[in-house]
């Protein structure tokens, strides 16, 4: 039986479940600026431990009771240091959230093995409305750029789309090689 918090959930995005795969089995997730956690929360019915991040954790507080579940409350906007410094996880997930600064720290936080999830809007999405901000739209290849050298690109795209709704869309699926 599906419950309320359930249905107000929106399904994980298409680019991450299709490339979800490329995370090891049971290496720990990071769903960075979290929201709702429809991401921690499909990676956690796969069987992974998960990590919340978000400056607001209110709508993943009821994942705190799973002994596999961390959740941090921080906004990641404030100036302050990354709070998962010198952590590793074997999937790093980001989706419709972009903040500059902090892309080093999400390409040093990808381990050995594993992967780099990232699908958020770009430049050309002001013609469809939100984002229009230019600080929240990426470049053209800015998500190649943030991960090279250091990660392999698997999969990319830069894209305009008409399907939930017209967007344009940057996407990115990046390995860091074992070691």
């Amino acid at each position: 039986m599906t419950s309320d918090t359930d249905r107000s959930i929106p399904p994980p995005s298409k680019w991450v479940v299709k490339h979800g795969g490329m995370i090891p089995p049971g290496g720990t997730v990071l769903d960075v600026a979290c929201g709702p956690g429809r991401h921690g929360r499909f990676f956690r019915s796969l069987g992974h431990p998960v990590v919340f991040l978000d400056r607001d954790i209110t709508k993943v507080v009821d994942m705190a009771s799973d002994d596999e579940v961390e959740i941090v409350a921080r906004d990641l906007e404030s100036g302050r240091p990354w709070p998962l410094a010198g952590r590793q996880f074997a999937g790093v997930i980001v989706v419709n959230y972009l903040y500059r600064p902090l892309l080093p720290a999400l390409v040093a936080s990808v381990a050995p093995g594993g992967a780099l999830i990232y699908d958020t809007f770009a430049v050309g999405n002001e013609a469809y409305g939100h984002p229009s901000n230019p600080d929240y739209l990426l470049h053209r290849e800015e998500l190649l750029i943030a991960v090279r050298p250091e990660l392999v690109v698997m999969a990319y795209e830069d894209v305009e789309e008409t399907d939930p709704r017209p967007a344009v869309r940057q996407r990115i699926l990046a390995v860091r090689p074992a070691r």
